[in-house]
């Protein structure tokens, strides 16, 4: 069985004489260490399956099991990195990355709980600013403090929604670097919210695309076939990520909206493509009937 099992997903709200389906059968699953994306456009519910992978909301329909345990509510073994930071603006660096580790470990002492959240500090290249508060940090170093704060509680999966969203491109790639190191050494399994079709694919393992809500689905699954450790300087370079990036970025502008006009077929499974390696050129041009005008 795979880690992580989503089996026929659905989130329904009560309206006026009538239910408003946010997603429905959403189906997919996830191996230990493996790093997914899911992509697609507002609305589609991508935070709501993320609460429900967290246990922090309840599906209408279908379950989650992850390690051979289903999910009915949150969980240490589960860390969440959102948009904004969360951090306690009254706590200092360590205090704020202390206070998840006393959660879990509340057994431990105050020097082997401060030596395990040096090392998470360390790691994310905060070395200095352990008791510094919120308001002296920027936007980035806020964002490192959570995921310092997820990863010290080893959790079996971390869940991230859209966690780089709000900071600006330089930051953002330093941290986009730092979770690619981090991931790689601790072998940790990843299932991450974005709308950012170059961060999925530096990221990701495979990408799930969403079609627009509302009666949203997967429905595609992108294998992504650019080899491992990827460059962010020169990830351009290989052939197959131009061809990635183009099957993306036609699904969200194109084929995304079909599934709401109906010309798209539901399928209870939806399809694996490889676009990386698939053969893309264009036809051959027909050649062209040469006519003199002087005739």
């Amino acid at each position: 069985m795979s880690f992580l099992q989503v089996q026929q997903l659905a989130k329904r709200y009560p309206g006026a004489g009538t239910e408003s389906t946010v997603f429905e059968g959403v189906s997919f699953a996830m191996e230990k260490g493996e790093f997914v994306c899911i992509i697609g456009h507002s609305g589609c519910g991508k935070t709501t399956i993320l609460n429900v992978l967290a246990g922090l909301d309840a599906a209408s329909g279908g379950t989650v099991i992850m390690d051979n345990r289903e999910v009915a509510g949150p969980s240490l073994d589960r860390g969440v990195v959102f948009q904004g930071h969360a951090l306690m603006p009254w706590l200092s660096v360590l205090s704020n990355i202390a206070f998840a580790v006393k959660s879990r470990w509340p057994g431990w002492n105050r020097i082997q709980v401060q030596l395990h959240c040096q090392k998470f500090i360390d790691l994310v290249g905060l070395t200095g600013s352990e008791h510094k508060k919120p308001a002296q940090l920027s936007g980035g170093m806020k964002q490192r403090v959570g995921i310092a704060r997820a990863f010290a509680i080893q959790p079996k999966m971390l869940l991230l929604d859209e966690p780089f969203g709000a900071l600006d491109a330089l930051t953002r790639g330093t941290i986009q670097d730092e979770l690619v190191r981090i991931c790689a050494a601790t072998n940790q399994t990843v299932f991450m919210i974005t709308h950012d079709v170059d961060e999925a694919i530096l990221l990701s393992d495979r990408i799930l695309l969403m079609s627009n809500g509302p009666n949203a689905c997967i429905a595609e699954v992108v294998e992504n076939t650019l080899p491992k450790p990827r460059d962010r300087h020169n990830i351009h370079h290989d052939p197959q990520y131009y061809r990635v990036r183009n099957h993306l970025v036609d699904f969200l502008v194109n084929r995304s909206k079909l599934y709401q006009t109906g010309e798209a077929a539901r399928l209870a499974q939806p399809p694996v493509v490889r676009p990386g390696i698939e053969d893309l050129s264009p036809p051959p041009t027909p050649s062209a009937k040469i006519v003199n005008l002087r005739q």
